[in-house]
């Protein structure tokens, strides 16, 4: 059977629904691979295969072959000058198939081929001199630019090669050089394919801008490509030989943005979509120029400017554009903020400063009929959409999202900024300067007053603020939100300005919203937004009436027309913004109140309320500490009543709420050490913690006791799961004052249950094992004071259950720190520090004294075999390892030994040699965390009694 024929029946086999026969054809088409012929046969079927699938298939097949060759050869040559496996036989067969291949989906599959060539050779070697000449004449002579002559060759697809080919050039191949020349191999594409492609380029906009042209997909296609050739040519640097060109183009460019339509909703047949797409990419090209070239733009600027000021004064259509003509549009906007970072663009847009506003950025902020449509199908994504602020996670700005809104804003914030022209004044009123002393400099004759302050705002003082008076006036509600969406626009400006220039605002134009018995909510979202950016602005004076508005929108209900969701959660936002910039409320127990009133009533408003209370309890400190024993009481409830039947996967309202209350009990024992301290009323404080640990203990046993799956990995939890029902635990444990405490707060069988989720847990995070290890030295001291039930060993469970005992709490802290000795560098210190407290300060029985032994070999094992990856070097890791070591023999003397010495002969003797080095040498270098210094303090003295061990012995 021919070769070519077998390849391609083994590659239609490969389309096969029978997962057998797809698995051996593949097997067979590797095998086959390993032929010189194979690359070619696979080619050939890609242009001529009975049907696309075959093609598609051959294509991919190919697009593989070729990166595994090229991967390959890099990863397994010194010499990657000469590691290309791509003959140019090869090369030559995939150019001319490229040029004709057909349908487009496997042009794009063999491109990605071409490409994985081009940067190994072309661009990485400067190599495959023939390909800008083929190119370049095969470009010439295809069927839209050969005048007329028939060709075989593709005009689109020799496009898309030179599309391809320049793709690695729209970045700066080595960033780390400070001005890196223009590349030589660009050079080359632009002075022997470029300049003559660009004459080609004015004559088919010539002919494709006439008035009542018929649009040719062909040539409309064509006109993209040939533009986002051109801006990957321009987008990092300027190759010469296009400088000149660069008018010519510009005006091209032109052409094509003046034949766009932006009054009302077209229908986007496929030439015309190219078109709008070519415009788009224009603009992208002049934001470019200006921003990367000034050189050369600066000459273009005014043309550049007349252009896209009408473009962008089209704002008022959006609500009845496609996506593709808003973002034009959107790059209208963006063009004019590049232009105004320069000083001639500065010069020739600001005499258009009011008509920009006027006709184009405010009419782009205001709501339309879209804007409302989109609100009332989903007010949280329209405000996603549209509120450039982290508004917590789940009404965050999607960057992903470029609307003319977006730009417009940002436009109107570089306006503001703008310094307008000096002003000059005296105090007579007069025009000449008035006197000043010598060497004190003129502060009068050189004001200069932003544009912000000179025509902005007083702009958008003309919009009245809606009351029940005005709210039924047609626009008055609409235009508001583009009032506040243009003061979102002016944070930077009003940033600058003194505290009392923003109070006057806040209070007259955003406070008298929260009032409004009527006001949509969009616009309360709105208004949110605004106050939290403006968190560092306002005066203390303004607090009560700042955070009495804001929890209004806080508990605002939904009405039955209209969710107020989104209010609600850019509420949350705005005060968290409040929070970290040092802005508290005037009173904290308000506040706490309607968080804790909200959580519950909606699982990703809950999600958002945690977090709000977890940043209240950082903020506020012992502010909010002494109302922690009410909030938890009122938490656990809450939670408690939200847990689902299925806890696979973890829900993240459960996640966040129990990180909550790990910040609250954290921020609780500080505030109560503090107390402590300073005797102040410790027998009220006591009782509350108290009150706090029976919460917590009840929330962990409805978690943990009450329920089949308990939080552990089968009901994908998270890391920070398990550390803050560690921190929980160990709260609980702290509020224990006598043996009845355990009995009543069920501490044993929660430790059964937290002891198995930490030994089966290996999802080892920098910071989540720290309330564990404390956790663990909690536990120890509850048991050296009282004594705990299935501490060290559990009792053989009575029938019908198996007649074999489960893990003990002791066991299961065990197998936790081995795992963190095998897999955790930084938890090292902890662990071993661990080792030493497990195996010397419980109360061991004879009866006990075999799982004492087992746990001691277990760390030995742990501890051998984490130190041996290491001891080639001396390092601060030896320390622990050693030292606990050192804990287990003084335990067990013969068995350690012979865990030591069991793969190593002289694994003894090595371990005292390690063992006197590190005795010798300075603790001080390595201590830098509690746990480290108090291993030290507890092993310092080990290594003599080791010492001594070995020479009596």
């Amino acid at each position: 059977m021919d070769f070519a024929v077998r390849v391609a029946q083994l590659l239609s086999q490969t389309l096969s629904p029978d997962c057998n026969a797809v698995k051996t054809a593949a097997e067979a088409l590797d095998r086959l691979s390993l032929m010189p012929q194979f690359p070619f046969s696979l080619l050939s079927i890609a242009t001529g295969g009975e049907n696309e699938g075959q093609k598609m298939a051959a294509a991919t097949y190919f697009k593989n072959f070729t990166r595994r060759n090229i991967d390959g050869g890099i990863g397994s040559s010194p010499h990657p000058q000469q590691c290309s496996k791509v003959g140019k036989e090869l090369k030559d067969q995939l150019f001319l198939a490229l040029l004709q291949v057909q349908p487009p989906p496997v042009l794009k599959v063999l491109v990605e081929a071409f490409r994985i060539i081009v940067v190994a050779e072309f661009v990485d070697q400067n190599s495959w001199s023939e390909l800008v000449p083929d190119l370049r004449t095969a470009i010439q002579n295809s069927s839209l630019i050969s005048n007329g002559m028939a060709s075989q060759w593709s005009t689109i697809n020799a496009l898309t090669l030179l599309h391809a080919l320049l793709r690695p050039f729209q970045y700066f191949l080595n960033p780390k050089v400070a001005k890196e020349p223009v590349p030589v191999q660009l050079e080359l594409i632009a002075k022997e394919i470029l300049v003559p492609l660009l004459a080609v380029f004015h004559q088919f906009v010539e002919k494709a801008c006439k008035i009542n042209c018929t649009r040719e997909v062909n040539t409309e296609t064509a006109l993209l490509i040939v533009c986002k050739c051109m801006y990957f040519a321009v987008k990092s640097h300027m190759p010469s030989a296009l400088a000149p060109l660069l008018p010519v183009f510009c005006h091209d460019l032109i052409s094509i943005l003046g034949s766009l339509t932006f009054h009302s909703a077209t229908i986007l047949e496929e030439g015309y979509l190219m078109r709008l797409k070519t415009g788009k990419r224009s603009l992208q090209i002049f934001c470019a120029l200006v921003t990367r070239h000034r050189k050369y733009s600066d000459k273009l600027m005014p043309d550049m400017i007349n252009n896209v000021l009408g473009i962008a004064k089209c704002s008022s259509n959006i609500s009845k554009l496609d996506f593709v003509s808003e973002r034009i549009i959107s790059l209208a906007f963006d063009v004019i903020s590049h232009i105004l970072e320069t000083g001639p663009g500065w010069r020739l847009v600001s005499p258009h400063f009011s008509s920009l506003l006027d006709s184009a950025i405010f009419p782009a902020l205001v709501m339309n009929e879209k804007d409302i449509s989109e609100w009332e199908e989903d007010a949280d994504e329209f405000l996603r959409k549209n509120l450039p602020s982290d508004l917590e996670e789940v009404s965050g700005w999607r960057e992903d999202l470029f609307t003319a809104r977006k730009s417009a804003i940002n436009l109107l914030g570089v306006i503001s900024m703008s310094k307008g022209p000096p002003t000059r004044s005296s105090s007579n009123g007069s025009s000449a300067p008035s006197k000043r002393k010598k060497g004190e400099k003129s502060k009068q004759n050189n004001q200069r007053s932003s544009i912000g302050d000179l025509l902005v705002l007083p702009f958008l003082s003309k919009f009245p603020v809606p009351s029940e008076a005005n709210a039924i006036q047609s626009g008055v509600l609409n235009n508001y939100f583009g009032v506040l969406m243009a003061y979102g626009g002016q944070l930077d400006f009003l940033r600058e300005q003194e505290p009392r220039y923003t109070e006057t605002l806040v209070r007259t134009r955003l406070l008298p919203l929260y009032t409004f018995s009527v006001c949509q909510p969009y616009l309360v979202a709105t208004a949110n937004w605004v106050l939290g950016e403006l968190a560092s602005c306002l005066t203390e004076e303004m607090s009560t009436n700042v955070y009495s508005s804001l929890l209004k929108a806080l508990a605002m209900p939904d009405n039955r027309k209209t969710s107020c969701y989104p209010v609600r959660i850019s509420a949350a936002g705005a005060i968290a913004k409040l929070l970290e910039s040092d802005y508290p409320p005037p009173e904290w127990l308000p506040l706490l109140q309607v968080v804790i009133d909200r959580i519950g009533n909606d699982d990703e408003e809950s999600s958002v309320l945690f977090q709000l209370l977890s940043s209240m309890v950082e903020t506020g400190e012992e502010n909010v500490a002494v109302h922690i024993p009410y909030v938890v009481s009122s938490l656990v409830g809450a939670l408690s009543k939200c847990i689902p039947h299925d806890l696979e996967p973890w829900p993240q309202m459960l996640e966040k709420g129990f990180s909550a209350l790990a910040v609250m009990a954290q921020s609780w024992e500080s505030f109560l050490s503090e107390e402590f301290e300073q005797n102040e009323r410790t027998e009220k404080w006591a009782s509350c913690r108290a009150t706090i640990g029976r919460a917590f203990s009840s929330l962990l046993q409805h978690f943990w006791l009450a329920n089949i799956h308990p939080m552990g990995q089968e009901s994908g939890a998270t890391p920070s799961c398990i550390d803050n029902a560690s921190t929980l635990l160990c709260s609980i444990m702290l509020s224990v004052t006598e043996s009845n405490d355990i009995l009543e707060l069920k501490i044993s069988e929660l430790l059964i249950i937290w002891a198995d989720l930490i030994a089966r847990w290996h999802a080892w995070e920098e910071s989540e094992d720290m309330a564990v290890f404390e956790c663990i030295n909690e536990v120890v001291n509850l048991e050296s004071k009282y004594g705990l039930k299935d501490f060290i060993q559990r009792l053989v469970p009575s029938p019908p259950a198996p007649p074999v005992p489960r893990c003990s709490v002791f066991e299961g802290i065990g197998a936790f720190i081995s795992e963190a000795i095998l897999q955790y560098p930084s938890a090292t210190w902890r662990a071993c520090s661990s080792v030493h407290m497990l195996l010397h300060v419980p109360s061991y029985s004879s009866e006990t004294e075999g799982v004492k032994q087992a746990l001691a070999i277990t760390f030995s094992r742990a501890l051998l075999s984490r130190f041996r990856k290491i001891q080639d070097k001396p390092c601060s890791l030896w320390k622990p390892l050693l030292l606990a070591m050192s804990s287990c023999y003084l335990c067990y003397p013969e068995t350690v030994k012979g865990v030591l010495e069991k793969d190593e002969v002289e694994g003894f003797t090595n371990w005292a040699s390690n063992l006197c080095h590190i005795s010798s040498s300075s603790f001080e270098s390595a201590m830098s965390t509690e746990s480290e210094i108090r291993l030290i303090e507890n092993f310092y003295i080990i290594p003599l009694k080791a010492f001594y061990s070995l020479m009596v012995g």
